[in-house]
């Protein structure tokens, strides 16, 4: 495929646009955000409940709706048992258009999977995903990265199906319906295409992935894999994968140039040595920090943190000195991210949040006691010392 820079450059540029201004001007942008939640949320039944049509200020929307996690035992309360019910065929309590699909965690949250309902307008924000790959090929210049193909290596779109209202909507994991969606809203081709992964079925075991690894190899071993995405230790497995099956490295067979990795922290520093191993010091990282819930942010430049979608999502935190806004966050304070998408207001996602000197932030783990020890120990081991 021959790409035209000048006309590329003028797309890309276009595209990310929005980001870019969102993170020269959070705070407005934040607000008009918030204000566009708002309208949505008052045309459920559960914004309704909450008097989202009253609200004007953002003490207002704090004292209207309550952050809430996704389970708590605790309460009693927690989205799951108004998505049950939203799947049960109350669609309007939580939703204010059809879902489309809906999208299941890898069993994170107490070893079971979260399902969270996806709309036309949640899915259209998902191809945030591509932010990070086009960021770097228009500071890089280097045009020609988006002639190659995207080594797909993640889960499933397609695990099953649920019915809900009479109609079946399908569900599976958010890596491959993110990979599904960015590929058809951007110049990136992936390789197996999603479909071809999802032909496989939704298993979980070693042989399943055996088997999508395979068709990863005989899709991609003749094909110019420029850029790299998804799951960074899925991505780390299909390189042992190659070297066993077939005495290579995927270094051995593409010079990759691009990897946008989520899922996991210290993408960056503890994987960053056995990425380039694997996949060639060529290979520049990228992290993408992103959920099931949403596509919160990705990296913007060779600082080794993660910059917000602020023209996408409304971000809060929990401090130690109470809630505040995200972009509000001093450099070295950590706060439990409270998240609102355009289907869950003040969502309690359960991650660690670390500021860095603005625009930066980073994800460093589950909202555990343990999470900063273990953050900090990494830090150590791996040299970085809180570098960006």
């Amino acid at each position: 495929m021959n790409i035209d820079p000048q006309a590329a450059k003028m797309m890309l540029t276009h595209m990310l646009k929005p980001w870019h201004e969102a993170v020269a001007n959070p705070p407005e942008t934040q607000e008009a955000v918030l204000h566009r939640l708002i309208q949505d949320y008052a045309k459920t039944k559960y914004g309704q409940d909450h008097g989202a049509e009253n609200i004007d200020t953002l003490d207002d929307y704090r004292n209207a709706f309550p952050i809430t996690p996704y389970e708590d035992t605790h309460n009693g309360g927690g989205y799951k048992a108004i998505i049950e019910r939203v799947m049960g065929g109350e669609v309007d309590l939580l939703l204010w258009e059809e879902p489309i699909g809906w999208a299941i965690t890898r069993g994170t949250t107490k070893g079971e999977s979260k399902f969270i309902p996806m709309t036309p307008t949640d899915l259209e924000m998902r191809a945030s995903a591509g932010r990070a790959v086009m960021n770097y090929v228009v500071s890089s210049g280097k045009y020609e990265i988006l002639a190659g193909v995207n080594l797909n290596l993640n889960f499933p779109s397609v695990v099953g199906a649920v019915e809900i209202n009479g109609r079946e909507v399908e569900y599976g994991y958010s890596s491959g319906i993110y990979t599904k969606h960015v590929s058809r809203s951007t110049p990136v081709t992936s390789a197996p295409t999603q479909e071809e992964i999802d032909a496989l079925g939704g298993g979980k075991t070693w042989k399943d992935w055996e088997a999508r690894f395979e068709l990863a190899y005989e899709k991609c071993k003749d094909q110019n894999v420029s850029l790299v995405g998804g799951v960074a230790p899925t991505t780390l497995q299909f390189g042992k994968y190659l070297n066993k099956a077939h005495g290579v490295y995927p270094k051995d067979l593409w010079s990759t140039q691009v990897m946008t990795l989520g899922s996991t922290p210290g993408i960056n520093t503890k994987h960053q040595p056995a990425l380039n191993a694997t996949y060639g010091r060529q290979a520049v990282i990228r992290e993408i920090y992103g959920a099931t819930e949403g596509m919160f942010g990705q990296q913007l430049d060779e600082k080794r943190a993660w910059v917000p979608n602020y023209d996408l999502f409304f971000f809060e935190v929990e401090t130690r000195s109470g809630i505040k806004m995200l972009h509000e966050m001093r450099p070295g304070e950590m706060g439990s991210l409270v998240v609102s998408t355009p289907i869950l207001p003040r969502y309690k996602i359960g991650d660690l949040i670390l500021a860095r000197k603005a625009p930066y932030f980073r994800c460093i783990g589950r909202d555990q006691w343990w999470t900063l020890l273990d953050y900090l120990w990494n830090e150590l081991i791996s040299f970085n010392l809180g570098q960006l």
